[in-house]
């Protein structure tokens, strides 16, 4: 079995309000790109499948960070 290496997508690209979760609608805030297709997650989803994802996942983006954010 061969081990897969994810990493982390470049900073240029952002999530924005209009992302939305795949499972719920709520605002997206983690991207994994797996075999070409992008899957977006809100904070608590994205945690929730983040082990079984980063396993096959070709590129992750977490901007969870965000929500701590303060203008």
């Amino acid at each position: 079995m061969t081990a897969t290496t994810t990493t982390e997508a470049p900073v240029s690209y952002r999530l924005s309000a209009a992302d939305r979760c795949d499972t719920c609608g709520a605002q997206a805030y983690i991207a994994a790109e797996v075999k070409g297709s992008q899957l977006l997650y809100c904070a608590h989803h994205g945690r929730k499948y983040e082990e079984k994802l980063r396993a096959i996942a070709d590129s992750w983006l977490d901007e969870t960070a965000r929500l701590h954010e303060t203008d």
